[in-house]
C-alpha cells in the first residue's frame, strides 16, 4: 500500500523534480501549517474538493485567499456547488487499500495522484513557491511554482480566489 506522501515523492523524483519535505505537528489550520514550515502563507496552496452539479474536481488557490463560488460557477458553467464533505472526500480518495484523505489534507494534485480535474487561481502564479500537505496533517511538500504548473497540468488556470 503506497501512501499519498509515497506517490508524490516518487513522482517528483521520477519527474527530477527539486522539493523539500517537511514532517511537522499536526497543523488545522493555514497559518499553523505555514509557520510550521517557515513559510509564508500566500506560498500555502490550499486545495479544496468541490462538487459541481454532479461532479468533483480540486481547486487550488493561495491559502491567503478564499474561493468565491460566484466566479467559479460562472466561469465553468454549473449551477450547483459545494464543499465535499469528509466523507465524499475519504470515499473518493481511498485507493489500494489505502484509506481516503480527510479535509487539510488535500495535496494540490489531480491526475496522477487524485482523480479529480484541477483548477488553479492565477495568483499561484505570483509565487516562487508552492507548500502543500502532501496526503497528512504532518507532511508537506514544499516546491518552486513552475515545477508544480508543469507537473500538475491543470485543466484549466483562472482567478477565482480573493483576499480574506
Amino acid at each position: 500500500m503506497t501512501t499519498v506522501l509515497e506517490s508524490i515523492r516518487d513522482w517528483l523524483t521520477d519527474q527530477e523534480v527539486s522539493f523539500r519535505e517537511v514532517h511537522h505537528e499536526p497543523t488545522r489550520t493555514s497559518e499553523d501549517s505555514a509557520r510550521v514550515r517557515g513559510e509564508e502563507l500566500r506560498n500555502g496552496g490550499k486545495a479544496l474538493v468541490m462538487k459541481l452539479d454532479d461532479d468533483f474536481a480540486l481547486f487550488v488557490l493561495p491559502a491567503d485567499r478564499r474561493a468565491h463560488s460566484g466566479t467559479i460557477r460562472r466561469t465553468l458553467g454549473v449551477r450547483k456547488m459545494r464543499f465535499a464533505s469528509a466523507e465524499e472526500l475519504a470515499e473518493l480518495t481511498a485507493a489500494e487499500g489505502r484509506p481516503g484523505l480527510v479535509p487539510g489534507s488535500v495535496p494540490p494534485f489531480g491526475q496522477p495522484i487524485l482523480p479529480f480535474p484541477l483548477y488553479v487561481d492565477e495568483a499561484i502564479e505570483q509565487n516562487e513557491r508552492i507548500a502543500f500537505n502532501a496526503g497528512s496533517m504532518t507532511d508537506s511538500i514544499i516546491l518552486g511554482v513552475p515545477d508544480y504548473l508543469r507537473l500538475a497540468s491543470p485543466t484549466q488556470i483562472f482567478e477565482f480566489a480573493r483576499g480574506e
